[in-house]
């Protein structure tokens, strides 16, 4: 069983590389003030910084959307002052006035309508979430009109990817300019951004002077790298690691629940995952009570579907629990039979499945390591690979993998369409296992085209019992987000959206 992992050795190394990197908050600026600075630690490197194709536009306070969602997952206005809905499929925002890029140019319908262009262009996904079938420019005013009815189309706005940018800049990739509290000083691949505060930052200029936003997958560094005084702000922290966050008088942890879902993502085109019956089995296995409390230390809760059980649609039916002795029925109906080294077998060839994990949410291993465990004791082999760039892995090498532990955001933006039509539809970007549920499918689209809010709800449950009975997934916890805090720091803590990292009202002592 999973128990706390032994991290001295970890601790001596790091201590060895890292004692000396204290982060320099008391640098003077040319005036002989003292400029503030801060430093966060994030566990998924980004290979660009295109708030087009990347979250960490948002996230660090480059560039912003029309609208956002509040603390408890409203729409609310951002670029946009207000909106309006004049028929089914057209919308209307009226912009702020006063805000700029970073350039010093102004941001205006034009300009909006200009930045949507090339987000439907260069992100395909994005596109087909947001159905947009025309642009209509006047002034500070833009009107989007979709090729359906879209009730859901101000939730998707809320989307990091639809961030305002000005599209003309040089190098969008590494470089982009955004609207937001912070422009870019220089950004090195998958290493770190350096930003420097926007002083004509439409929402009062940032507290901050500089902030400087680093990548490390491993959990155990970034837990170290906060102790150490390298970094403020440390995110996706293991369990096992917060004693002595939690013991030190400088440092604090903060656990807030999330949107999202631990799960173990079947592979639908896997001929040994064909059988419900064996995708059944394996999710008997999954002891979600165990995961919680010893793998995540309390700090998640049980999932019985993808949605949290906060939310109104998250369904009524719970899974059934954890059951070893039923799971191996279902198996030896399925035609496996143990052999001679206790190894369940069918037609003389065991069961092996290829398990794929990632290290960027430190708790995912341990969850690939566990399930391990618990296959073995039935008979079943899984080998783990360990991935650095997961997403690209599954969709590349569709044939080299059975199972993954995943995580994904359900209802970010407080609505569970979204995850209908990205996770389980044929063309879904976070469908790598290529599920395909007809059933499922069309009741999808009808939700995408029903406005009255009770019988989405009605729809959304149906699709979660849909889910269950089929199981294309094995859903395991709704984790906590957890994160390690300088005291130095004031006026920040995390949402549960994950969203908006770096903001003009945080503030350093």
């Amino acid at each position: 069983m999973l128990k706390k992992v032994v991290l001295f050795m970890i601790f001596t190394i790091f201590f060895a590389v890292a004692v000396g990197c204290s982060s320099d908050s008391g640098a003077k600026t040319s005036g002989g003030n003292e400029e503030k600075s801060l430093t966060l630690l994030y566990s998924f490197a980004s290979k660009t910084i295109d708030p087009h194709q990347d979250a960490m536009g948002v996230r660090s306070g480059i560039s912003e959307t029309l609208v956002r969602i509040d603390g408890d997952l409203n729409i609310q206005p951002w670029l946009a002052k207000s909106w309006e809905q004049t028929d089914e499929r057209t919308w209307t925002f009226t912009l702020r006035d006063g805000i700029t890029f970073h350039d010093g140019s102004s941001v205006t319908g034009e300009t909006v309508k200009a930045s949507f262009e090339r987000l439907l262009d260069v992100n395909t996904a994005i596109a087909s979430n947001l159905k947009i079938e025309s642009i209509e420019a006047n002034g500070q005013e833009i009107t989007f009109v979709t090729s359906q009815e879209h009730p859901a189309f101000i939730s998707e706005l809320v989307h990091t990817h639809t961030s305002v940018i000005k599209v003309d800049a040089e190098n969008i990739s590494e470089k982009p300019i955004g609207t937001g509290p912070f422009k870019v000083i220089n950004f090195t691949t998958e290493a770190e951004i350096n930003l420097e505060r926007y002083e004509g930052y439409w929402d009062g200029a940032a507290n901050l002077d500089k902030v400087t936003v680093k990548f490390n997958t491993d959990g155990n560094v970034r837990a170290m790298a906060l102790q150490s005084g390298e970094v403020d702000i440390a995110y996706h922290l293991p369990p096992e690691a917060l004693s002595p966050i939690e013991n030190h008088k400088n440092l604090r942890v903060e656990s807030v629940s999330s949107l999202r879902v631990h799960f173990l993502l079947y592979n639908a085109q896997s001929p040994l995952l064909q059988d419900l019956k064996v995708r059944k089995a394996l999710d008997l296995l999954v002891n979600r009570p165990v995961s919680v409390s010893e793998i995540m230390n309390g700090h998640g809760t049980a999932a019985h579907g993808p949605f949290h059980p906060d939310f109104a649609f998250a369904g009524e039916n719970q899974l059934e629990g954890y059951n070893p002795e039923k799971a191996e029925a279902l198996l030896k109906e399925a035609g496996y039979e143990r052999n001679e080294a206790g190894k369940l077998a069918k037609d003389g060839e065991t069961l092996t499945l290829t398990l794929a994990t990632y290290q960027g949410r430190p708790e995912i291993p341990l969850m690939a390591q566990y399930f391990q465990g618990e296959a073995a004791n039935l008979g079943i082999d899984v080998n783990i690979v360990t991935i650095e760039s997961i997403d690209s892995y599954l969709w590349e090498q569709q044939d080299k993998w059975d199972i993954v532990t995943y995580s994904n955001l359900t209802a970010p933006r407080g609505d569970g369409g979204y995850f209908f039509n990205v996770a389980y539809l044929p063309e879904g970007s976070l469908n790598p296992g290529q599920i395909n549920i007809p059933e499922l499918n069309e009741l999808t689209k009808t939700l995408n085209v029903t406005s009255d809010p009770d019988q989405r709800v009605a729809l959304k449950k149906k699709a979660v019992s849909m889910i269950q009975q089929e199981v294309p997934q094995s859903f395991i916890l709704h984790p906590h987000i957890i994160v390690g805090v300088n005291e130095r720091v004031k006026n920040w803590s995390p949402g549960s959206e994950e969203y908006y990292f770096i903001t003009n009202k945080m503030d350093v002592e």
